[in-house]
């Protein structure tokens, strides 16, 4: 019954996920950006904006300008993430690639990184009278599911060792459609629970931010206002436009 409950809650989780922020970015793609208005100093070329766009991207540019601890714990937090995201890939390739098995070790340990990154993310939210005055109960919330994800996976690794074999024999039996037993330890229940609520509301959240940072104007747009006209979208043509000169011109 707990694999049948399970493979249906990733089933339906990944639907969630896939659909939920497939229509987020397509909103994003729609929207009108009739106004200039990236953040200054900004690139006056394309070339610029992509540049500006990967560091702020790969390095959180705008965040080590703004505060450097922050940053640190935040480039722990999201670092550490990629590297336990490449070491799971093991769970759905087989045979596993060379590049995830060189990346095993350092996926392992990110654990705790990733651990404390939340925490240092969530005292921010809890301490700093700024940040807590605009913070909502999601953004605990979130901070907190993180924090039950990192220690589970914790668990399952450096406490009570789940079998990893019966775990990627399950995830690959969800993608062919041909289920198999899921190991019954606790940590590994609550691990894959929490992970699959995660998958559930991250397209209703702020972590949208994700892929959403890709159609900031503040970040995506050339400065160059004078250069070229950007028309309105709801309103006529230029040629369309009437112009009454002031009186006495």
């Amino acid at each position: 019954m707990l694999t049948v409950l399970y493979a249906l809650l990733y089933y339906v989780a990944a639907i969630i996920f896939v659909v939920g922020v497939a229509k987020r970015v397509w909103e994003y793609w729609k929207t009108p950006q009739p106004a200039v208005i990236p953040t200054t100093p900004a690139p006056v070329t394309r070339t610029g904006v992509v540049w500006r766009m990967f560091k702020e991207v790969a390095f959180f540019e705008s965040l080590w300008k703004s505060n450097k601890w922050i940053w640190i714990f935040a480039m722990m937090f999201h670092l550490s993430l990629w590297l336990i995201i490449i070491r799971h890939l093991r769970y759905f390739l087989d045979p596993v690639p060379t590049l995830i098995v060189l990346a095993q070790p350092f996926g392992k340990y990110a654990g705790f990184f990733f651990v404390l990154g939340a925490l240092g993310l969530l005292a921010r939210r809890m301490f700093v009278p700024r940040i807590r005055y605009i913070s909502n109960p999601s953004d605990y919330l979130m901070l907190l599911l993180f924090l039950g994800i990192g220690l589970s996976g914790l668990g399952m690794t450096f406490v009570s060792k789940t079998d990893i074999v019966g775990v990627k024999a399950f995830f690959l039996g969800l993608m062919t459609f041909n289920w198999q037993p899921l190991p019954t330890d606790l940590p590994v229940l609550v691990h894959l629970g929490l992970v699959a609520l995660f998958l559930i509301i991250f397209p209703f959240s702020k972590l949208v931010h994700a892929p959403g940072v890709f159609f900031s104007p503040t970040r995506n747009m050339v400065d160059n206002p004078r250069e070229k006209f950007r028309p309105v979208p709801w309103l006529p043509p230029v040629d369309e436009v009437q112009y009454d000169p002031p009186h006495g011109s």
